[in-house]
């Protein structure tokens, strides 16, 4: 298997160390060259001085002795081609200078004082280049020393100790040695380096291996897709792009369940709004057809059954946009203790006239000494609510209701029995998913509409569940818990 992480790496690594190699090698060499002409000026820093000891540079007169001085010269030049005399006056200027061969030209006329006063000022310990008069710009390695007369400074002698041939030839030398023993040290040393380096990064890049694995397979749909355990090296970093990946596939799920959500919702409203509006239409055309045909009566029964069309539609919309606040969490609890057993009494007073319609009874079990409820009042008296509208909807006449309110282990049990015709076991399930129950489970009846499954929602909210239990043709139970708080 290819590893192009890896050939880059391994070029990359090749590069910088030929890179080091070059830049070690020409440190080598200028160093040596360093240490070499250091050397050479220590050891022959007084050379200057002893010409001044040996030679009567002035005249009693006070002229400058030039045949003594050319002889000197030309017997020091003689002895090392290499040292190059000068005579120069305070101010640099060159007084007097012997070349043995002619092709050598002077082409300075003045040389720079301040290497020249920093040498004599540290007796010849720190190493200086000065000015070469032999070149425009070149630099080289001397010897100087003032000359005394009548107590001051007349002039000085500036020996050049290595002249540009034997620069050259050095440099050669050095550059010979740098190649073959320096150079096989340091050849040496880079393929150690790298054999190191490319053993290091191929481990690495093996470890790597399977991260950009998965995270190809990531990036082509497989939102399961995790870094296996045992990758030592980029342990941290798998560990992390797990969590990520978890973030993202659980986000992926909630924004597709939401769409999810959205296309069944519009399937569902369009549905179910269907009969209500087609009843409306249809009475509406009738009224507009037979406006002089139809008694008061019947005149008054079409807009009855319009009327009652119309409520449905509006309490279905309203159902639908409290599901929605509630599937999307934009609904804020606002917490508070209250008495459920008062809240369950105000609740059936409202469906008295229901009740007595039907001629259904309601019967109350309620334990004394209740604790307070803790919750949403409002949206707690929303599931209640719906559990007795759908009791009283599917309750025969002349049966019983009973609602029971009793202490249990984690708060308060409630729960709402009726005697009605029961659910079948097969869609026990369904009837607290959307539109589930108007669809599948009863079809035949008005359906339990989005009640329960709004009711469900909320008891969520609040850490809670709803059951169900249900015999056919005996009843059913539905029932919830709330915790409770104390005021103590």
């Amino acid at each position: 298997m290819k590893n192009p992480l890896f050939l880059k790496l391994s070029v990359g690594l090749l590069f910088l160390l030929l890179l080091i190699g070059g830049i070690v090698g020409y440190i080598t060499m200028y160093t040596t060259e360093c240490f070499y002409d250091e050397a050479n000026q220590k050891l022959n820093k007084d050379l200057a001085q002893f010409t001044v000891d040996e030679v009567k540079t002035f005249k009693e007169d006070g002229e400058i002795n030039f045949d003594e001085i050319g002889k000197l010269m030309h017997s020091m030049m003689a002895i090392n081609p290499d040292v190059e005399v000068y005579l120069i006056d305070k101010l640099g200027n060159i007084l007097k200078h012997v070349i043995l061969d002619k092709d050598k030209k002077v082409v300075r006329k003045k040389v720079d004082m301040v290497p020249i006063e920093k040498f004599l000022a540290s007796d010849g310990e720190e190493h200086l280049d000065g000015d070469n008069p032999r070149s425009e710009t070149g630099k080289q390695i001397f010897s100087a020393a003032p000359i005394i007369k009548d107590g001051e400074i007349a002039a000085y002698y500036y020996i050049i100790l290595a002249s540009q041939e034997r620069q050259a030839t050095i440099k050669a030398v050095v550059n010979k040695y740098v190649l073959t023993i320096s150079g096989q040290l340091i050849l040496l040393c880079l393929f150690v380096s790298l054999l190191i380096g490319l053993l290091y990064i191929w481990r690495l890049t093996r470890s790597l291996s399977p991260i950009m694995t998965t995270m190809e397979e990531f990036k082509n749909g497989n939102y399961k897709a995790r870094i296996p355990n045992g990758t030592s090296d980029f342990q941290n970093l798998a560990s992390t792009y797990n969590k990520m990946a978890g973030e993202i596939e659980s986000n992926f799920h909630k924004v597709q369940s939401i769409d999810n959500f959205r296309k069944e919702l519009i399937a569902n409203i369009s549905h179910d709004l269907r009969t209500p509006i087609s009843v409306i239409r249809g009475y509406a055309e009738m009224l507009s057809l037979k406006k002089n045909e139809l008694t008061e009566e019947e005149e008054l029964k079409y807009l009855n059954n319009i009327g009652e069309s119309t409520k449905r539609v509006t309490g279905l919309m309203n159902q639908l946009l409290e599901l929605s606040k509630l599937e999307n969490n934009q609904v804020k609890l606002h917490k508070e203790p209250f008495s459920l057993s008062e809240l369950v009494s105000d609740m059936i007073s409202r469906f008295q006239v229901l009740l007595q319609e039907k001629n259904i009874k309601f019967k109350f079990d309620i334990q004394d000494d209740l604790p307070l409820a803790y919750g949403d009042i409002s949206l707690v008296e929303r599931v209640i609510q719906n559990l007795v509208d759908n009791a009283i909807k599917y309750s025969p006449e002349q049966s019983e209701i009973i609602i029971g309110l009793a202490k249990s282990d984690d708060g308060i049990l409630f729960n709402i029995k009726d005697q009605g015709k029961g659910i079948n076991p097969k869609n026990i399930n369904k009837i607290f998913e959307r539109y589930a129950s108007s669809n599948e489970v009863n079809k035949q009846d008005k359906s339990f509409g989005l009640g329960l499954a709004i009711s469900k929602k909320i008891l969520e909210l609040h850490d809670s569940t709803i059951a169900v239990s249900s015999k056919l043709n005996i009843g059913t139970t539905f029932s919830f818990q709330l915790p409770t708080i104390s005021l103590n």
